[in-house]
């Protein structure tokens, strides 16, 4: 039997959920898609660099010789194997780091989320850099917080601005190594200055490090998690040297915050997936990282070299622009009165270019001369070409 003409429902959502808001750089995805654009909008990793046959091999071990554990529920905070090896890898510098403080997550966005659903409330003040990470933004903004910006400058926040806008903030957010958007990387000595203060104020503060290992020539520069494990949350991902496509992540934390999130993770989704954590494990434990990631610093290293030499030679100087030393993106400012997300609909329509604005990073108030090109999916070729054409464009605005 089939109900006849029903009366259609009237949706009544909740205040989150009117008050959401979709990614800007998502919907640019959406129109970047076509095969005739050049888009340098995503912050995807560059499937050239995907170690397909070794987790085709890890997938067929952990199935052949544990499939029945890999397909069952696992425990909330995580495959331990995986948590151990984690935590030994992040032991260093006389900081010793448990798996009982490693929490396994969904991708790294599951992790900011959770941290906003255990240590935000609605109006709670969250620090965070000028500009930052969409993604925490969109996460944290869902749970109310109330953003302060810290100035910030080239080489990042200015851990000397904190205690003047502290008060009363739950956390400061910061991305210290190659960040999204700016590709910028923060020096030893504000890293620990921000620590000191933080710690000085009973702040946590997280550190969120999904590129850290993608420096093209540098040592990677100290965790701020090894300078003070007890007041540092720290996030990693395997999206950036394994594969996105597994969803995974983790987070470092003292045990109080570890429990609370654990307890929100269960209401979400029980537990990340214990085939993919197995089979991340048996790729990695051996390693093979050790051996995988320099070949995608390489990669990297030499498309965004082929961007900055292309900006040199077509940008306009009245423009300017990050000049990273890993990771995956180069930060763009544009005479004042240029607005990039005006800018791009002509640049996609006219020129078959894409970028991200700058503006939805700003916490607060967006400065919409700049913009995020990312180079990791395109070969220098196409970058080259791509560039003069959106340099041709942004000339023509002078």
């Amino acid at each position: 039997m089939k109900l006849e003409n029903p009366a259609p429902l009237q949706w009544q959502f909740s205040q989150r959920a009117d008050a959401m808001k979709s990614s800007a750089i998502r919907e640019i995805l959406k129109v970047t898609m076509r095969p005739d654009i050049t888009s340098f909008a995503g912050g995807l990793p560059s499937p050239l660099t995907f170690p397909v046959e070794h987790m085709k091999t890890a997938f067929d071990r952990v199935l052949s010789q544990q499939g029945k554990m890999a397909l069952q529920y696992g425990p909330t905070d995580g495959y331990l194997p995986l948590r151990e090896w984690i935590a030994a890898s992040l032991s260093t510098n006389g900081a010793q780091i448990s798996a009982e403080q490693v929490l396994m997550v969904s991708g790294s966005q599951q992790g900011l989320d959770l941290l906003g659903k255990v240590l935000i409330d609605e109006g709670s003040k969250v620090l965070v850099e000028t500009p930052s990470y969409l993604g925490a933004l969109q996460a944290f903004a869902l749970y109310g917080a109330k953003f302060e910006s810290v100035p910030s400058d080239e080489s990042g926040l200015q851990p000397e601005t904190i205690e003047a806008i502290a008060g009363g903030a739950r956390m400061l957010y910061s991305l210290p190594n190659f960040q999204n958007p700016t590709g910028r990387t923060l020096p030893t000595e504000r890293r620990f200055k921000l620590v000191e203060t933080c710690a000085r104020l009973g702040l946590p503060l997280i550190e969120d490090d999904p590129y850290g290992a993608l420096s093209y020539q540098n040592a990677p520069l100290p965790k701020m998690l090894s300078m003070n494990p007890s007041g540092v949350i720290y996030m990693g991902s395997f999206s950036k040297v394994l594969t996105p496509g597994i969803r995974l992540g983790y987070v470092v934390a003292p045990r109080p915050l570890i429990l609370k999130m654990e307890q929100a993770k269960q209401a979400t989704d029980l537990h990340t997936a214990q085939l993919t954590q197995m089979v991340v494990y048996e790729a990695i434990k051996d390693g093979f990282l050790d051996q995988h990631v320099p070949t995608i610093r390489k990669l990297y290293g030499d498309q965004c070299q082929a961007m900055l030499d292309a900006l040199q030679q077509y940008f306009p100087a009245s423009c300017s622009w990050s000049k990273p030393e890993g990771g995956m993106f180069i930060w763009v400012t544009l005479p004042e009165h240029i607005d990039a997300g005006a800018l791009l609909n002509e640049a996609v329509e006219q020129e078959k270019v894409a970028f991200v604005p700058g503006a939805p990073f700003y916490a607060n108030v967006a400065q919409k001369n700049t913009l995020r090109l990312s180079f990791v999916t395109v070969p220098p070729e196409q970058i080259r070409a791509g560039v003069e054409r959106l340099g041709k464009l942004i000339a023509s605005k002078l």
